[in-house]
């Protein structure tokens, strides 16, 4: 996650899906089946974690190979963040705002890991893999009339300063859970099969503030 990114929608269609996403979105906090109905005292995120595979690994054909160094090399280092399938990392991408940042987790990999930061450069509008066959993301219950997986646009900001290795997370998260740290409730490990995951201002801080010292 993501795959090979695709070209976006014509501009009929992602307008016709933009406009939709509010009330979409409206009709989904009212609660569903697949999704419970949003509280008032529902926390505001601004940061954000996205996971995606830097090395090759092929689903259906499909090398789903996308680290941050292929996303500097996308024109204009930026890049549609497709293949989401989980409602609830779906759901905090329909949240996202543009501008803000998130950091780019490599998953999958001998050295998992924090690798760079990315923005949003777009907010979310309709995922097109989820209508194609030949994509590992195909969604044969999804429809243009109706559907289900959304999308954003991400922009390479910069690389991290140093890597911060998922090993050295856990350490820290471990310790913060026994004497209340800001990683105490990292989403990395309280959901961690999400691969959109939100952070606390206090949390992103904290890992900023980790690039300045030593593994």
């Amino acid at each position: 996650m993501p795959p090979k990114k695709r070209q976006k929608l014509d501009t009929t269609e992602a307008k016709r899906i933009d406009d939709e996403i509010t009330g979409i979105a409206e009709s989904k906090s009212k609660g569903s089946s697949s999704s419970k109905k949003v509280r008032d005292d529902a926390p505001t995120y601004c940061h954000w974690l996205m996971k995606s595979e830097p090395e090759s690994r092929y689903e259906n054909g499909v090398d789903v190979k996308f680290g941050v160094d292929d996303l500097k090399k996308e024109p204009g280092q930026t890049a549609c963040w497709d293949g989401v399938r989980n409602y609830q990392a779906r759901n905090f991408m329909m949240s996202m705002k543009k501008n803000q940042q998130a950091f780019f987790y490599h998953s999958n990999t001998k050295q998992p890991g924090i690798a760079g930061i990315i923005q949003i450069e777009k907010e979310c509008y309709i995922d097109d893999t989820q209508f194609d066959k030949k994509d590992p993301h195909y969604d044969s219950k999804s429809s243009h009339d109706k559907p289900k997986w959304f999308m954003v646009d991400v922009k390479f900001v910069r690389m991290m300063k140093r890597y911060i290795p998922l090993s050295e997370l856990k350490a820290l998260h471990l310790e913060h859970k026994t004497n209340g740290g800001p990683l105490q409730n990292l989403a990395l490990f309280t959901r961690a099969r999400l691969s959109v995951q939100p952070l606390t201002e206090g949390e992103w801080n904290y890992i900023i503030e980790l690039e300045k010292k030593s593994a």
